[in-house]
C-alpha cells in the first residue's frame, strides 16, 4: 500500500514508524526539513522536504496515485485544505487530524467526505473515549464493551489475594465457563495463553465475557472491596481534559486542577458548571489532600508532561487512590509507567494508529483497538458471506499465531468462542492480536 503522512510531528512520526515496519510505501512529508532528519535516518520510508498545501508539492509526493493520505500537521485548517487537494488529485482515501470535536457530529459526515474527506481524527477526543470506557469499573484497567454491552474485554491487575492463582487454565475451564482468558501480559511479554497456562500475581489478565459474568470474574481477581466511582480529579486542563469532564460530568463528580491561571480561568466556559475548577499544582499533596483526594475514587493525570503525569499518579496511590490513569507520549515511558504499576495508561499516538489501520483493512472492520502497554490490538470483524472464517471451525481455520478469537455477537447476542465453534456469514468476531499485522486475518473474513 502506498500511504502519504503530511505532517513529521509526534504523530506523523510515529505513524511513519508503525507503517513503514510492515513493509508499505511510505512518503513522509513537511515543510521543516529538520523535522524529517530523524526519520529518514532511521526509517524504511522516503522524506520529501515540501508544503504539503501546495499542488506541486503534492504531486512530487505521489498523492495522487496513494491509496490513503494521513494529513496530520499541526494546523487543522492546512489538514482539512491538504485532504480535498490529494482527493482532487486522485488518492483513494484520505484522513485529517483536527482539533474541533464538532466536526465528528455524524450529520457532517457526508459533508466532509463530499469534499474529499473520507475520515476525521481528533486524538484528543479518542484519549477522552479511552479514559471515559475505564471509568466504569474501578477495578478494571481497560475495558472496551462491543455491541452495546453483547460482549465485554476488561483487563485486570491480579494481585497475591485473587482467587485464580496457580490454577492451569485448563483447571479452570473445566469448573468456570463463563469468561475466557484471551491473554496475559507479564513482565514485558504478552502470551496467548494455552490450556497448561496459569496466572501469576502481578499479571495484567484480558477476560472476554459478557456483561452479566463481570461481577464473578471481579470476586475471582480478589476485587470486591473495590468501591465504585463516584468522584474524580483531574490535573492538567488541556483539550484531553475538557473532552473528558464532557464525557463524564453527568456520571461523576470532577475536579480539574490547572496550574496556569488564565487556562483555569477559561475552563470555567469549556465544561459543564457541574465540574469544579482549581487554580493550583496538580503534583502538590497538599492541595490533593485539601481537596479530599483520600475520598475521590480515581484520579487523571493529563498535564502535558510524562514525567508528571506518572509521579502524580504513584502520589496518588500513595494517598489512596485505587483508580490512577495517565496520559504518556512517549511509548519508552508507557512501558516504564506499566512497570511501576501506576494504573492506566493512555497514548494518543497509539490510538490515533489504531483509527488509520482500520481504514486500511479492506473488510468490514467495526472496531480496532491498540493496546498501549501490551503490545496488542483488539479486533471486531464482521465475517463476509463464504468468507474462509465461515468454512471450517475455530480449531481448524489456522489462524496466524499470536491471534486468538474470544468472542462472537450474533443477532445481538453475545457469546464465547471456542475450538469448536463455527462462525456464521454476518457474526461479528472479536479478535486479540499479539505481535502482528492486523491485516493478516483479512483473508479470514472477506
Amino acid at each position: 500500500m502506498k500511504i502519504v503522512i503530511a505532517g513529521a510531528g509526534a504523530v506523523g512520526t510515529h505513524l511513519a514508524n508503525l507503517l513503514s515496519r510492515e513493509n508499505h510505501d511510505i512518503v513522509l512529508v513537511d515543510q521543516d526539513e529538520t523535522r524529517l532528519e530523524i526519520p529518514s535516518r532511521s526509517l524504511d520510508l522516503l522524506t520529501i522536504h515540501v508544503s504539503a498545501t501546495s499542488i506541486q508539492g503534492l504531486k512530487e509526493a505521489g498523492a495522487g496515485s496513494c491509496d490513503l493520505l494521513i494529513a496530520v500537521t499541526s494546523d487543522e485548517s492546512r489538514n482539512l485544505t491538504i485532504c480535498m487537494l490529494a482527493h482532487t488529485l486522485g488518492a483513494r482515501k484520505t484522513v485529517a487530524r483536527i482539533d474541533n470535536s464538532e466536526y465528528l457530529n455524524p450529520r457532517y459526515r457526508d459533508y466532509f467526505r463530499s469534499m474529499g474527506i473520507d475520515s476525521l481524527i481528533y486524538p484528543e477526543q479518542l484519549a477522552a473515549q479511552e479514559i471515559a470506557g475505564s471509568m466504569k469499573m474501578s477495578w478494571v484497567r481497560q475495558s472496551w464493551e462491543f455491541h452495546e454491552g453483547a460482549l465485554e474485554l476488561i483487563g485486570v491487575k491480579v494481585r497475591s489475594n485473587a482467587l485464580i492463582l496457580d490454577r492451569t487454565l485448563r483447571e479452570m475451564g473445566s469448573e468456570i465457563r463463563n469468561f475466557h482468558v484471551v491473554a496475559i501480559k507479564r513482565h514485558e511479554e504478552t502470551l496467548i495463553p494455552r490450556g497448561d497456562d496459569m496466572m501469576k500475581a502481578g499479571d495484567l489478565v484480558y477476560f472476554m465475557a459478557t456483561g452479566r459474568n463481570l461481577p464473578e470474574i471481579r470476586h475471582l481477581c480478589g476485587k470486591d472491596n473495590y468501591d465504585e466511582i463516584r468522584s474524580i480529579i483531574i490535573i492538567g486542563g488541556g483539550r484531553v481534559a475538557v473532552q473528558t469532564a464532557r464525557l463524564l460530568s453527568d456520571k461523576f463528580r470532577i475536579k480539574i486542577i490547572e496550574i496556569d491561571e488564565e487556562r483555569a480561568k477559561a475552563l470555567g466556559s469549556l465544561v459543564s458548571e457541574d465540574v469544579m475548577i482549581i487554580h493550583g499544582d496538580g503534583r502538590n499533596t497538599a492541595l490533593l489532600q485539601d481537596e479530599d483526594i483520600k475520598k475521590t475514587q480515581a484520579f487523571v493525570a493529563l498535564t502535558g508532561s510524562a514525567e508528571t503525569n506518572i509521579l502524580a499518579c504513584l502520589a496518588a496511590k500513595r494517598l489512596g487512590v485505587r483508580k490512577t490513569v495517565a496520559i504518556v507520549e512517549n511509548l519508552e515511558y508507557a512501558a516504564m509507567a506499566e512497570s511501576l504499576d501506576i494504573g492506566t495508561i493512555i497514548n494518543k499516538k497509539a490510538i490515533a494508529a489504531g483509527h488509520i489501520y482500520q481504514m486500511m483493512l479492506n473488510v468490514d472492520v467495526s472496531n480496532l483497538k491498540c493496546l498501549t502497554v501490551s503490545s496488542a490490538d483488539v479486533v471486531e470483524f464482521v465475517a463476509g458471506e463464504k468468507s474462509r472464517a465461515t468454512r471450517k471451525l475455530i480449531k481448524d481455520l489456522d489462524l496466524p499465531k499470536g491471534a486468538t478469537i474470544g468472542g462472537i455477537v450474533r443477532k445481538g447476542e453475545g457469546f464465547l468462542a471456542s475450538g469448536n465453534t463455527q462462525i456464521q456469514s454476518g457474526d461479528s468476531v472479536v479478535v486479540f492480536c499479539v505481535d502482528m499485522d492486523v491485516r493478516k486475518l483479512e483473508r479470514f473474513f472477506r
